[in-house]
């Protein structure tokens, strides 16, 4: 069919929705292989009859306890196995109080909601940096790197290129292997960014950005929250740096806190359902 005489402007919404299709794929490409491994070991674990039990079971724990059913798999597919089908996944486990954070009160809630917290670390951040745009990643456990977990102000196509990124190639990157802040003041001729990376991140309208590491306690870097700016960066003061490694040591301990307490609530819970009904058919709500 020939496309003259068509307005220009069906022909942009006819490209905007195949691109928003292929990113829509490749979002699920990136959660179906772990999330068909965690039903494999949930199905195998339990005696379930079909995958669809096992993913009932995922599916109820994640909603009980308010965790993303891939933050669920993730973690299934990488804690060591229960000591035994009639115990306790995790008998010996010490529950702590949930960190404070001063930096919002979206904790306080009760809820033990990460998105809500994530969502705070990363509007606290864009405050004290002074821009509108920014992302915040957590550490994948299944396969190392950075995923994105929330993000303001950046475009679609910025979000799927760098929906997971490794180890090098990028200012979160560096800021995670070396777990400090790391300030770009120019994209365009920072050294930091492959190639790919740097159009990708100026095709979004980003000419500097600034990342700051989420550590536990221990100096363990669990994830980042990075700020960009339309313009170039002449750099951070003192006080400004002082007051993120505030809100990423806090963010750190309260995720830290989160992944010992309730996705491991989630896990047992998990556990208890699949010993409960061991060889049993269960349906997805």
């Amino acid at each position: 069919m020939s496309t003259a005489g068509r307005p220009a402007a069906d022909d942009d919404g006819e490209l905007e929705r195949l691109r928003a299709e292929v990113r829509d794929l490749r979002a699920q490409a990136r959660v179906r292989p772990l999330i068909s491994q965690a039903q494999g070991i949930v199905r195998e674990r339990y005696a379930l009859p079909d995958g669809e039990s096992a993913f009932a079971l995922m599916q109820r724990a994640s909603q009980r306890y308010n965790v993303k059913l891939r933050t669920l798999a993730g973690v299934l597919v990488t804690a060591p196995r229960p000591d035994g089908p009639e115990t306790p996944w995790f008998p010996r486990r010490v529950r702590g109080p949930e960190p404070d954070l001063t930096f919002t009160r979206a904790h306080l809630s009760g809820s033990g909601s990460r998105g809500a917290v994530l969502k705070a670390v990363l509007s606290s951040t864009l405050a004290v940096v002074g821009t509108d745009m920014g992302n915040v990643q957590l550490t994948d456990r299944a396969r190392g790197g950075l995923t994105i977990e929330q993000h303001t102000g950046l475009t679609a196509d910025f979000v799927d290129f760098f929906a997971h990124v490794g180890d090098d190639g990028t200012a979160c990157a560096r800021a995670a292997r070396d777990v400090a802040q790391v300030t770009v003041r120019d994209v365009e001729s920072d050294p930091v960014f492959t190639e790919p990376a740097r159009r990708a991140i100026l095709a979004a309208g980003s000419r500097a950005c600034h990342s700051v590491p989420l550590t536990t306690a221990s100096g363990l870097c669990v994830g980042m929250v990075s700020a960009h700016l339309d313009r170039p960066l002449d750099g951070l003061t003192t006080a400004q740096t002082k007051a993120l490694d505030t809100v990423g040591g806090q963010a750190g301990r309260w995720l830290a806190w989160h992944d010992r307490t309730v996705v491991l609530d989630a896990l047992e819970h998990l556990h208890t359902l699949g010993r409960a009904g061991r060889g049993s058919s269960f349906r997805r709500s």
